[in-house]
């Protein structure tokens, strides 16, 4: 068993750039899912949003990234990254959101997601905000 930590982007409109931006300076590969292919367009105009990505070197460098739905707050100088949790193991991850939930404020409850068999996003008593996920394979 074993979890990463992983600085979580978050953008409005802009994180495909950035992902490809960051892979030019970094190198490795980057991975971008948008919202129309994860069937989640919920405005049109954000269909090609970014609703998760990353860029992940051979190097070790290692960044997440999505783009913020009109429909949820936003403001870069509030909100800008999140820390993400991910592990293969749902019983380690539910035992790190049990401790983690201690006086936080619950964003998302950590269930089961269309992407990940489980997801959860909390906000704890210092404002950080984490999102805490079992990895799931990707085939895109």
């Amino acid at each position: 068993m074993s979890v990463t930590t992983t600085t979580h982007l978050n953008f409005r409109g802009a994180a495909r750039d950035a992902l490809d931006f960051y892979q030019s300076v970094f190198g490795g590969r980057a991975v971008a899912v948008t919202y129309k292919d994860a069937g989640d367009v919920r405005n049109e105009n954000e269909a090609d949003w970014v609703m998760w990505g990353e860029v992940v070197g051979d190097n070790g460098f290692h960044v997440m990234a999505y783009d913020v739905p009109s429909q949820l707050p936003w403001n870069q100088g509030e909100n800008p990254f999140f820390v993400s949790v991910r592990g293969d193991d749902a019983d380690e991850i539910s035992a790190l959101w049990q401790r983690l939930a201690e006086g936080s404020t619950v964003v998302r409850p950590l269930e089961a997601a269309q992407w990940a068999p489980l997801y959860g996003m909390l906000t704890d008593r210092f404002g950080v905000t984490w999102v805490l996920d079992v990895t799931a394979p990707y085939n895109g």
